[in-house]
């Protein structure tokens, strides 16, 4: 994610929670007083989020001050304490919901990529996500992912060429969709790869016939096809299992040889990581 667009994403979630003002902790607590407060693990996994709450706090009071004690992408367990943040304590009150929502959130997606990739080490292949993440959150749950131990898939639609069943059958075939793209690319003088989505193993041998395809993505295969699939692509491309990936399935798409597995639901449907920031009593 850029640092400016980071910064924006900061901003505005910033403005969205405190509006035109804290005004529980303003009619509480006296505008000078300061105080301590920790973020506490509430349970074990990998810890996301620590380097974007510190920009977070410095947005609200670059008077505040972080104390860590790990960072981000350690493992941690029940009972760490991440770390103290100490200063006026109207910011951080103000700062608490969006530093917790956004480290509950990527932690949980840095855990989910930390154990499927437990889960796949003994191979070869490598662990991507997508880009079904939370609309304008993208930028955070992609850096969670890395964080995690993934790799990042394409961030938008302006990195990357991914020729998917939709633009394959409004374009009136594989190969046609193909032969659009190269000559778009060479119009516009664009240096982007090219990915293709094969339904089967008929598209995977149309697609083998026109040069210029990066990766094939086996849509939806199951584990008899890929091996197939993978056998008939050879070096020829790279190649990338997807759709409906589980714990359960990925090192059986692994074993078939993939070089790459995509999953949608590092990035959601995930409960948040538990965590808890609590004033530290004098």
């Amino acid at each position: 994610m850029r640092h400016k667009d980071l910064e924006k994403f900061i901003k505005n979630s910033l403005i969205e929670d405190i509006g035109y003002g804290d005004h529980t902790s303003q009619a509480s607590i006296p505008y000078k007083s300061k105080n301590k407060a920790e973020l506490i693990v509430k349970e074990n996994g990998i810890i996301a989020g620590i380097e974007l709450a510190n920009m977070i706090f410095k947005e609200v009071d670059e008077n505040l001050k972080l104390k860590t004690f790990f960072n981000d992408g350690d493992k941690v367990k029940f009972g760490d304490i991440v770390f103290e943040i100490e200063g006026n304590s109207i910011s951080i009150l103000s700062s608490e919901r969006l530093v917790l929502n956004c480290m509950q959130h990527m932690s949980a997606i840095a855990s989910k990529t930390n154990y499927l990739n437990s889960l796949i080490s003994g191979t070869s292949c490598k662990l991507l996500d997508t880009r079904k993440t939370t609309p304008l959150n993208r930028g955070i749950e992609k850096w969670a992912v890395k964080i995690g131990g993934g790799i990042n898939h394409r961030f938008g639609l302006d990195d990357m060429i991914m020729i998917k069943d939709n633009h394959i059958d409004f374009a009136g075939g594989v190969s046609i969709a193909i032969e659009k793209t190269k000559e778009y690319l060479k119009v516009n003088n664009l240096n982007l790869d090219i990915i293709v989505e094969a339904r089967n193993l008929l598209e995977v041998k149309e697609i083998l016939t026109v040069n210029g395809v990066k990766r094939i993505l086996l849509d939806n295969f199951d584990y008899e096809n890929t091996i197939k699939a993978v056998e008939i692509i050879g070096n020829n491309c790279e190649t990338e299992s997807s759709g409906g990936i589980t714990e359960k399935t990925i090192i059986k798409y692994a074993n078939c040889g993939v070089n790459y597995i995509s999953v949608g639901a590092l990035t959601h449907s995930l409960d948040n990581f538990d965590l808890s920031l609590k004033a530290i009593k004098k």
